[in-house]
């Protein structure tokens, strides 16, 4: 059963009469006869809409040209799901069935309401939400026209879903629609998969960048404001500093290369986070964050990437790849680590096909009664095979050293002992990838050190988790002291001009997670720095605020 049906009170709470009267506070009336729309797929909605009279229909569009009814709001209904907090464009339509009476609470003020309004507030952002959730499962916005399993849909549906963001695929050989679509815009196998915007418009092939400027996914709202604290990175410690800076008044904007989350956002189970004794995915954990974080005003910038930070001008200022230009008054380095890619010919031509650096449900479909390989001793490789070992037939754990012990927790050492279809190979490495370059994995070889046995064996998805290096070649121009891994150095070890311990040597640039030299590499150490930043934060816009009067 889908979440729209077994959560379907929460996803759509009525306001009583008393609740409106007070929303009203926050908005205005607006009436729209019958047959108008409040707004339509695509576009930016002005804000969230409470039904005062009248029927208003919303609906969506399915597959490429399918309305598809989701609601008839009545009175005491309102129009909104999570993108709204963003200013996000709609997936789904809202027209006047009839005439219709409202109010409308715009985005600002619907931040407001939320932070405000306690136990209104929170009943509207659990509804905003599962509504999100709701929409992932029926699949609205863009579609995606591919060959299912291909390379690319694989890859834009990834990206897709690590931010949490709706889509469909459709499959040119089983719908017919799609068939003639690729018929008339995709003469050539490049050009594929094909994507159909809310807008219209059709994108060849898109790398992520382009999809995300078609989807209205990056928008900087404010381009000549300049933020008290900008963050680079939206992992756990980069959510963190938004959401405690946000919470206290400060103007934060957060940008991000990728998607939310960072590599915490990729663990397909973290159990030994505080307070989730349950355990919690990476996904799960990291959308609440990124969804407070907005609560509170942040605004998102994802995807987007920092190309140079410029530290010598008056104010800071983050360059992006895009040319646009952020401001502000301090900088919060929080970009993390990328996992390492190991020397082995032909790597890049089989990634994405049969060569990943994270396990999702997508990959996991794709393993389906395959003996699968994990390359890594860490946390995330044992993360991801436990999450694998339900789909595939055997899963094969990969490590140079002797063992798991020196770099994974106790616990996931023992659910991987007692799971019976995952193995540890220690003193083992692949030595060879065999397939067709440009087609999909074929086959790995390894060999063990400790024998020099070689084995080669049928399998086509290598998952790769073998460590990572800090992000920071962005900051090359800037001068920041780095240790001899590339690491940000901080407080009195990166030589910061006060005592503040997340400085770095550079006044004003603060480094907090992964990327800091020194850090403890675990999600809870993040989200403590995250937070313990912001009060440094605060001394130098202090600073800066008394050597301006």
């Amino acid at each position: 059963m889908s979440t729209l049906e077994t959560r379907r009170e929460q996803m759509f709470p009525k306001f009583s009469a008393a609740e409106i009267d007070r929303l009203r506070r926050y908005g205005s009336a607006r009436r729209y006869p019958a047959g108008t729309f409040l707004f339509r797929a695509g576009e930016i909605s002005p804000g969230m809409f409470v039904v005062l009279s009248g029927t208003v229909a919303i609906t969506r569009h399915e597959g490429l040209g399918a309305v598809r009814p989701i609601l008839d709001a009545g009175p005491g209904d309102f129009t909104a799901e999570v993108g709204q907090l963003s200013g996000r464009p709609s997936f789904v339509d809202a027209r006047a069935v009839t005439d219709v009476e409202t109010v409308l609470v715009p985005t600002d003020a619907l931040r407001t309401v939320l932070i405000a309004e306690a136990e209104m507030g929170e009943r509207i952002i659990r509804a905003l939400i599962l509504r999100r959730v709701g929409l992932i499962e029926m699949g609205a916005g863009p579609v995606l026209i591919g060959p299912a399993g291909g390379r690319d849909v694989l890859r834009l549906q990834g990206f897709l879903a690590r931010n949490a963001f709706p889509y469909q695929v459709l499959d040119p050989t089983d719908d017919h629609e799609a068939a003639t679509l690729v018929e008339r815009y995709a003469p050539r196998p490049s050009d594929l998969p094909l994507v159909v915007c809310a807008d219209g418009s059709v994108l060849k092939n898109p790398g992520e960048g382009e999809l995300a400027r078609c989807l209205g996914m990056v928008r900087i709202d404010h381009p000549e404001r300049i933020y008290d604290v900008a963050v680079v990175g939206a992992g756990p410690a980069g959510l963190a500093t938004a959401v405690y800076a946000a919470s206290e008044g400060l103007s934060v904007i957060v940008v991000d290369s990728v998607a939310f989350g960072g590599q915490a956002g990729a663990s397909a189970r973290i159990e030994n986070y505080l307070g989730f004794p349950a355990g919690v995915s990476g996904q799960d954990l990291m959308g609440r964050a990124y969804v407070q974080a907005q609560k509170f005003g942040a605004e998102m910038v994802i995807p987007d990437q920092v190309v140079r930070l410029h530290c010598s001008e008056a104010c800071l200022a983050l360059e992006l790849a895009d040319g646009h230009r952020v401001k502000a008054r301090t900088a919060v380095v929080a970009s993390g680590a990328r996992y390492r890619r190991p020397a082995l010919a032909n790597l890049e031509a089989f990634e994405g096909r049969g060569i990943w650096y994270w396990a999702s449900p997508i990959e996991a479909r794709l393993c389906r009664d395959q003996h699968v390989a994990l390359v890594g001793g860490g946390n995330s490789a044992g993360q991801a095979a436990v999450f694998l070992s339900p789909f595939a037939a055997r899963v094969s754990i990969v490590v140079r050293g002797d063992g798991l012990a020196a770099s994974m927790s106790r616990y996931l050492i023992d659910r991987i002992e007692a799971t019976s279809n995952v193995e540890v190979l220690t003193r083992t490495e692949i030595v060879e990838l065999i397939g067709t370059p440009g087609l999909h994995l074929e086959r790995v070889r390894w060999r063990r050190d400790h024998t020099g046995d070689v084995a080669d064996l049928p399998i086509r998805n290598v998952f790769l988790f073998i460590g990572a290096d800090p992000a920071t070649e962005w900051l090359r121009d800037c001068g920041i002291a780095l240790d001899a891994k590339g690491f940000i150095r901080t407080g009195s070890d990166g030589h910061a001009p006060r005592p503040l311990p997340l400085e770095s040597s550079i006044p004003g640039v603060f480094a907090v997670g992964d990327v800091r030299a020194e850090s403890v590499k675990r999600v809870g150490a993040a989200i403590g720095e995250g937070a313990a930043v912001v009060a440094q934060l605060h001394t130098v816009l202090a600073e800066t605020a008394a050597a301006v009067r």
